[in-house]
């Protein structure tokens, strides 16, 4: 078992530094969730290179996973990720209030995707789609009486209650991060809703990328344990730093 770089025992939170194919299989642990946000391959930055292989050693550890990119980057990756066993059950939008691209030619990009995969019998896996508050026309308690003909058949009266909320968009705004810890830190805004989503209370999240620390800091405040990987000691001692201070508010 390789030793943490750092780690709060109380609240379940360890950081590895590494190699994210040389630490994961080393841990020898099963988790609810991964969430990925690998370097995308689009750039020529030196940092910006595909790990190959991660799909199918993420494959090994959980049957969920949330993966961060772009549509190329989904789209390049498809067999790869397809090979691994992994099945895409649905994309979600983060739009940032205002992103970043130095292109001319095309439309100003705004936004990032989120992919959900899961391997196995969809059923038997934690899925519970956060809700937000409703403020439209009230639907409270109304009742659908059978008026048609008798040759049409028989349908019950139904009777509805509206909780006020609704299920969470698919098109999630979140403020982008300036000047943070990691020049593709995610905001804790975001990673929020895709943890509470995928893994249950009490469960182990697992982000192999782990750059500012990001997703753990969203898994202790969704009160979910995890643990998180970063090749970088420069951002396994910022995400340490950050770790260790007072917790966050969620933005």
């Amino acid at each position: 078992m390789p030793e943490p770089y750092w780690k709060d025992e109380e609240a379940g939170l360890y950081l590895y530094h590494g190699d994210m194919r040389d630490i994961l299989p080393a841990l020898t642990l099963q988790a609810d969730l991964l969430v990925v946000d690998p370097p995308y391959g689009e750039t020529s930055l030196a940092w910006d290179r595909w790990p190959d292989g991660w799909p199918t050693l993420a494959a090994t550890v959980t049957r969920s996973m949330w993966c961060f990119g772009s549509m190329r980057m989904f789209l390049q990756r498809a067999t790869e990720l397809q090979a691994a066993g992994w099945r895409l059950s649905q994309d979600v939008v983060w739009e940032k209030a205002n992103g970043t691209g130095f292109a001319a030619d095309r439309f100003k990009r705004v936004h990032e995707i989120a992919t959900h995969w899961y391997r196995g019998d969809w059923k038997a896996l934690h899925h519970d789609t956060p809700k937000v508050a409703y403020t439209g026309p009230s639907k409270h308690v109304r009742i659908r009486r059978d008026d048609r003909a008798a040759h049409t058949g028989s349908v019950k009266a139904v009777a509805y209650h509206d909780d006020d909320t609704r299920l969470m968009r698919s098109v999630l705004r979140a403020q982008s991060v300036r000047g943070g810890l990691h020049p593709t830190e995610k905001p804790l805004g975001i990673l929020d809703p895709l943890i509470r989503y995928a893994c249950p209370p009490g469960g182990l999240v697992i982000d192999p990328f782990a750059g500012s620390g990001s997703t753990l800091d969203a898994a202790r405040q969704t009160g979910r344990h995890a643990i998180g990987i970063e090749a970088d000691e420069r951002y396994a001692e910022a995400a340490a730093r950050r770790l260790s201070a007072a917790t966050l508010p969620i933005s």
